[in-house]
């Protein structure tokens, strides 16, 4: 698999200065894009706006716009695709091509790699990254390794290289610092790991990093699947206007997702393929690493059609006289489907409410229970319980007070639904073991007292709270005169 990368691509337009830092943004005001000058002004993708703004305060600052910059990556497309058929676009200047048949074809790696350098060079120039591996997650990390005088990073032992990537590489920001804090720094040590633990630990997300650092990239794990799925729609007159096109685009994907839904089934790459008015078939393949939902199918082929239209007006190998059919078929499904949530769509919704008033029916009203927060100084006091299916009712504390002495966040995982005994060794005021089981282990780190008066006018005593992280993991402690009881466990 061949990964070519143009990191600043959303950047390059006309109106975006190449002697000034700059950076694109967002709808959800992060940094999606920078240039070099950026880079080395220490701004990163990611960071929020303000924080990159403060970072440089000289940044030239654009919206993205990945239709735009899908129309304008059409060209380096097709030179792609000149000389590697097939090729997956991710986003716009994000590219993988599956290159088994092209290496036979030109005799080798080296030699498809210096065609493909000379065919950029030509129609984009300087600054994309190429990494050559035999998976998309592996091609990827190596294009991070390219430079402008080595534009092409080969990776000559796939585990050997996986093994020693550091294990923010996985893109996942949150699971990442987790494995951190237990120890795990590269790939290498979490492919070490039994995936059965892995998995009951962190569920979905730890098992696609495990199949990762395994060099397992997602496949499709298949049920039987009917051979042809496929969505297609003509257009009498041929669709000329964009916004035509984008609404057919939506209603496309929307029957594609919907069909596939049925099966229990989701989409990783789709096939968008496009007939013009003059008979010319134009055909690409778009790839996500999560399956495609509605929106996000229709933002694609929205972005695809956009690209193909003005490719044409412009003189290009588009579509000419207008968009006469359209197509989509999944060429990589998934029998796992996705997971939804409750309330995701309408199907799922149902399904939800089916089985939350049949576990109601045969466990009770009081049994299955919603939460709602309100207000309070523990953990435990800052939820109310309420039978399902029931109005939400007030909250008995205002969720909004200052709560002076509540436990800053964050809340602990698990709150057990009575204080459990805890034995704290203390030295001089602070703790330095507690007693889990039958054995003692030692306090790592903590943070407290916070002072709660209790309720006097009941006679209860005052209590002092810690947050106390051991080895075993990180728990809230409540102390009341000699005694001391867990009142949360962190996760």
């Amino acid at each position: 698999m061949l990964c070519i990368w143009f990191p600043d691509w959303t950047l390059r337009r006309p109106d975006v200065p190449p002697d000034r830092p700059a950076q694109a943004i967002g709808d959800d005001n992060r940094v999606q894009a920078v240039n070099q000058l950026a880079v080395a002004a220490g701004i990163m993708v990611g960071m929020r706006r303000r924080e990159a703004e403060a970072v440089c305060p000289t940044v030239f600052t654009i919206r993205s716009d990945p239709g735009a910059a899908a129309m304008r990556f059409e060209p380096v497309a097709l030179a792609i695709e000149a000389l590697v058929p097939r090729i997956e676009i991710v986003l716009p200047g994000l590219v993988f091509a599956p290159i088994g048949g092209a290496i036979r074809y030109y005799g080798g790696e080296h030699p498809l790699v210096a065609e493909m350098v000379d065919a950029l060079d030509e129609v984009a120039g300087a600054g994309y990254r190429m990494g050559l591996a035999a998976g998309p997650f592996a091609a990827r990390r190596a294009a991070d390794l390219a430079t402008n005088a080595a534009p092409c990073h080969v990776v000559a032992d796939d585990a050997a290289f996986r093994s020693q990537l550091d294990i923010a590489s996985l893109g996942k920001d949150e699971l990442a610092e987790t494995f951190r804090w237990l120890g795990i720094t590269t790939l290498g040590s979490l492919a070490a790991l039994p995936r059965a633990a892995v998995v009951s630990r962190f569920g979905r997300d730890g098992l696609a990093a495990h199949r990762l650092a395994h060099g397992e990239d997602r496949t499709s794990h298949g049920r039987t699947i009917p051979a042809d799925i496929s969505v297609k729609e003509s257009f009498d007159p041929p669709l000329e206007n964009i916004e035509q096109a984008a609404f057919a685009a939506r209603s496309l994907a929307h029957r594609l997702v919907d069909e596939l839904a049925q099966h229990g089934i989701a989409p990783h790459r789709v096939e968008i393929e496009a007939q013009a008015a003059n008979g010319t078939v134009r055909v690409r393949t778009w790839r996500s690493a999560d399956p495609f939902d509605e929106a996000m199918l229709a933002d694609r082929v929205k972005w695809q059609l956009r690209a193909w239209l003005d490719h044409a007006r412009h003189g290009g190998s588009g579509i000419h006289g207008g968009l006469a059919v359209l197509q989509l078929t999944p060429a990589d499904v998934s029998g796992q489907g996705r997971q939804y949530t409750l309330d995701e769509d309408a199907h799922s919704a149902a399904d939800a409410q089916r089985s939350l008033a049949q576990a109601q029916a045969l466990l009770g009203p009081d049994q299955v229970l919603q939460a709602h927060p309100q207000g309070g100084r523990s953990p435990g006091e800052r939820v109310a319980w309420y039978r399902w299916g029931e109005e939400v009712p007030p909250p008995q504390r205002d969720p909004d007070a200052p709560w002076p002495g509540s436990i800053p966040s964050p809340s602990p995982a698990l709150v057990p639904p009575e204080p459990i005994p805890l034995g704290v060794e203390w030295d001089d005021g602070m703790p330095v073991r507690i007693r889990l089981g039958s054995r003692w282990v030692p306090v790592l780190s903590w943070a407290g007292p916070w002072r709660n008066g209790g309720r006097w006018w009941e006679g209860e005593p005052p209590a002092d709270r810690y947050q106390l992280v051991t080895s075993a993991g990180a728990f809230l402690c409540e102390v009341r005169g000699a005694n001391a009881v867990m009142t949360g466990i962190y996760d």
